[in-house]
C-alpha cells in the first residue's frame, strides 16, 4: 500500500484495485480509518476529532489529486505523491 502523503504524524495511503466508493486510508498513532474522497468523512475506523478535522481540510484541498490517484490505482499504475498540509 503506497503512502501518498505524510504530515503532522498522519500517513495517507491508497491501495491498488480497491473497492468503491473512492476512498483512502489514514494511519495516525494507534488509529486507522478509511476516508471518503468525495466528502472527507470517515467510512470505517476511528480518528481523534482534531486529526479528523485536519484530514478533512487536507482532503478538501486535494480532492482532484486524490481522485486522479484513485483512477491510477484502479489501473494498477504508479500513484502520485500529494503535497502535505502546511
Amino acid at each position: 500500500m503506497p503512502r501518498i502523503c505524510y504530515f503532522l504524524g498522519i500517513s495517507i495511503y491508497m491501495y491498488w484495485t480497491e473497492h468503491s466508493p473512492p476512498h483512502f486510508h489514514v494511519a495516525y498513532n494507534e488509529y486507522a480509518a478509511e476516508i471518503l474522497i468525495e466528502t472527507g468523512e470517515i467510512i470505517k475506523g476511528k480518528m481523534p476529532p482534531k486529526a479528523t478535522s485536519i484530514i478533512k481540510e487536507w482532503t478538501n484541498l486535494h480532492r482532484k489529486e486524490l481522485m486522479k490517484n484513485w483512477e491510477l490505482a484502479q489501473k494498477n499504475k504508479e500513484l502520485m505523491p500529494i503535497e502535505p498540509l502546511e
